[in-house]
């Protein structure tokens, strides 16, 4: 089994077996990625790229090789791939060193209202400074972009689009590849926040048409503190820097400083080598198990959870039929967060609360919810332990 491979959902929590539903906070890593790592820490363990040892020399190569994996993974160049401590920084870098030289007074930013707070509130921040405007692009009820109101507000002027691919509230699947022909048209840049894609959808940046593409290694079976940001090289090669230190560097003075040329001119200071190798070697975890055979078997279990969640008259949040792995929901009147905990007392893992996503529970009129996001290590019976959680939190709140 594909569980037995993650050292962590082997234990008990509160005498039960655990059954891990959080994978949209955060992916479980499979025992290949914690020993590339540890093998990194083991062997080499020195920084990069200016080191005159054997030792610095191999960081160097695998951190490098590991850009390459992960550039290649999204159909993108390696001097197009920025390491970033995540998507939440990836996003901050397109906002503050793209954003503020480029937004000026009176433009718009158009950003939907399914966005996650880190793809919102870098915009509102750059945009205040700059005094253009962030405006919603509009959802509905199913929490489906709507696209004739976003065609609506191009045609009236935008300058940047903000969207992500997959909805971490409802598993909608936004249509990247149409968002980006349309802001095209209109001369607006498209940015996205691929948080949720790498672990439940091919990504192919090339055919998105992507301006900024954003990655967290720990949504898709890599560590934490590791993101990636992908960016169109006509536009990346004229981005100034927006951190100063060690790395991104060619030469200071006193006089003046010049920069490296990209991705390093964005790296500044010490990189995340142990996480870049990590990260790298869960895309290949994913390779090697294959991105087809994963949403295929997810789309099965996700339509059995739904099938046994409405046998007890709950619906998800959602309606897009080609949905992810991301089951919201509610039950009864029960507080997401009660329910959560009577979870926890079953062994189930689950979310609880707005998701950051403020936005978008405002427009459902809801003020949170439960969510049960799936990963490669699921299976029917962890639906089916949750689904007694369910129902034990009906015996108890009546």
């Amino acid at each position: 089994m594909i569980a037995d491979q993650f050292p962590a959902l082997n234990q008990k929590v509160n005498n039960r077996e655990l059954v891990y539903l959080d994978s949209a906070a955060t992916t479980q890593r499979p025992k290949r990625v914690i020993e590339a790592i540890n093998r990194f820490y083991q062997q080499e363990g020195a920084n990069v790229h200016r080191g005159a040892h054997e030792l610095s020399r191999r960081a160097t190569d695998l951190f490098e090789d590991s850009r390459k994996v992960l550039a290649e993974s999204i159909n993108a160049e390696s001097r197009e791939f920025v390491f970033t401590k995540g998507c939440s920084e990836a996003i901050n870098l397109a906002a503050y060193s793209w954003g503020l030289a480029n937004l000026n007074s009176g433009d718009r930013v158009l950003v939907s209202t399914m966005e996650h707070h880190s793809n919102l509130v870098p915009w509102q921040l750059v945009a205040e400074h700059a005094g253009a405007s962030v405006e919603p692009i509009p959802v509905t009820d199913d929490v489906l972009l709507d696209l004739d109101a976003l065609e609506a507000q191009l045609k009236k002027g935008a300058k940047l689009v903000a969207v992500k691919h997959v909805c971490n509230v409802s598993g909608t699947v936004n249509p990247i590849k149409e968002i980006c022909l349309l802001a095209h048209e209109h001369d607006a840049v498209v940015v996205v926040d691929g948080a949720q894609s790498l672990a439940h959808c091919a990504v192919d940046v090339k055919d998105l048409d992507a301006d900024f593409y954003a990655l967290a290694g720990h949504k898709a079976y890599g560590p934490m503190g590791i993101g990636g940001l992908y960016v169109r090289w006509s536009i990346l090669k004229d981005m100034k820097p927006w951190q100063g230190g060690g790395g991104m560097i060619r030469k200071v003075s006193f006089d003046g400083t010049t920069f490296a040329e990209p991705p390093e001119r964005f790296e500044a200071g010490t990189p995340n080598v142990g996480g870049a190798v990590g990260f790298a070697e869960a895309v290949r975890f994913i390779q090697d198990l294959g991105i087809e055979t994963i949403a295929q078997e997810e789309r099965v279990l996700n339509k059995f959870a739904e099938s046994e969640l409405s046998a007890l008259g709950i619906e998800t949040i959602g309606g897009d039929p080609n949905k992810a792995g991301i089951l919201s929901y509610n039950v009864d009147a029960i507080h997401p967060h009660d329910f959560g905990t009577i979870c926890d007392q079953f062994g189930v893992a689950i979310r609880a609360g707005h998701h950051c996503c403020m936005p978008l529970m405002k427009r459902l009129g809801l003020a949170a919810s439960a969510r049960a996001s799936l990963g490669v290590y699921n299976s029917k019976h962890d639906i089916i332990v949750m689904i007694e959680a369910i129902k034990e939190a009906r015996k108890i709140f009546g």
